[in-house]
């Protein structure tokens, strides 16, 4: 059974940083693509990094000079860095895998966590 578990997130003033981090278990991490998403109040939730078996990351145009996910098989956890946090990063932050979920198909997974929330405000 596939689990994933979210933390890290937090209240914190513009320009901060933050590190969510998603334990995970009842699959081999190492062997799945696996992303981070968000969803903000009233709006669509929306993908933000993802990294695949092989190690390789992706992100939308928009954040990837700020966030960056990173892959600890083993403490099978996997991690989102966040730099320059803004007001429109506030969101509840999700990690999400399965096994047919590949970060080039930029689909959406079966798999999600409970999110944390990350709040941006001065």
């Amino acid at each position: 059974q596939v689990q994933l578990v979210e933390s890290g997130g937090g209240s914190v003033q513009p320009g901060k940083s933050l590190r969510l981090s998603c334990v995970t278990s009842g699959f081999t991490l190492e062997m799945w693509d696996i992303g981070w998403f968000r969803q903000a109040p009233g709006k669509e939730r929306e993908g933000i990094a993802c990294i695949s078996a092989d190690g390789t990351t992706y992100y939308p145009d928009s954040l990837q000079d700020r966030f960056t996910i990173t892959r600890d098989n083993v403490k099978r956890t996997v991690y989102l860095q966040m730099n320059s946090l803004k007001p429109k990063d506030t969101a509840t932050y999700y990690c999400a895998t399965d096994i047919s979920y590949y970060c080039r198909k930029n689909s959406r997974p079966d798999c999600w966590g409970q999110g944390t929330q990350v709040t941006v405000s001065s």
